[in-house]
């Protein structure tokens, strides 16, 4: 743990000093149809690749850029922009699935927003709809955190970024995500053992970064956009490509919408 604090406390510093920034107020993990939301809540002030930064890994997803971008949103407020997420099913390790979160904690962040491309179980949402998460079932077996660490995930996701977004727009809907290990997509029977646990939105990502932004203080915000809705539930097979398609259709709905959000943070 101490390591993984260290590795993301020089990568912040590399950060501050090709961006020229002191800190950043915003962390903001975007996900399978989320990264146009960045260039509609500001202005770029510096875009990194993330490959030069200690800790991250180029990204093995279609979707996902590999860049780091520091933003000044309209609020005044900077966001660091993580277009470079790992998986836990890249083979990692949970500590790279945790980084970037601690480097937005590293550069003085206060909120982590964190966004993913997710089958839905609820039969009355569709593609390109956008879900907020208000809990989480981490079905990982594993933690990013280590040792007699007792963090306590009671409201995990934030009730007061919650209202706010439903400020924002009233009809959104909210489910709890399931976090499945991957890659591969899950079984119709695992989909319905999630639906019997009280799962809404099954995915491969979220929920282990949302425990290391708890564990590292940050007030914790997480939407899902539904790209298709989820093994058994959904009769045709699931294929990466169509999460890839609905996120296009969706996105520049969703982008606008979560534009909205960050600037009332």
């Amino acid at each position: 743990m101490e390591t993984a604090k260290k590795l993301a406390e020089d990568a912040a510093q590399k950060i501050k000093d090709a961006a020229d920034i002191e800190s950043i107020d915003i962390g903001l993990t975007l996900g399978s149809g989320w990264a146009k939301a960045a260039d509609l809540a500001g202005e770029e002030i510096a875009s990194i690749d993330a490959s030069e930064i200690p800790g991250f890994h180029k990204p093995s997803v279609a979707g996902h850029t590999g860049k780091l971008r520091v933003v000044k949103l309209d609020s005044g407020k900077h966001a660091l922009v993580v277009g470079a997420r790992t998986h836990f099913y890249e083979g990692y390790g949970v500590d790279a699935v945790s980084h970037g979160v601690r480097v937005s904690a590293a550069l003085g962040a206060e909120v982590m927003v964190l966004t993913n491309g997710a089958g839905g179980i609820k039969e009355s949402w569709s593609p390109g709809q956008p879900v907020i998460i208000s809990d989480h079932i981490n079905l990982t077996a594993h933690s990013p955190l280590s040792g007699a660490n007792f963090v306590d995930l009671t409201d995990l996701y934030s009730p007061r970024i919650r209202k706010i977004a439903l400020e924002v727009d009233e009809t959104l809907d909210q489910g709890v995500y399931v976090q499945f290990p991957g890659p591969h997509y899950e079984t119709p029977a695992e989909v319905q053992m999630a639906k019997a646990m009280g799962g809404d939105i099954v995915g491969m990502s979220t929920a282990l970064e949302a425990i290391a932004a708890r564990e590292a203080g940050l007030e914790v915000f997480g939407m899902s956009l539904i790209t298709n809705l989820a093994a058994g539930i959904q009769k045709t097979p699931l294929s990466h490509a169509e999460v890839i398609e609905a996120g296009q259709k969706a996105e520049p709905v969703i982008a606008k919408l979560l534009a909205q959000i960050i600037n009332k943070l």
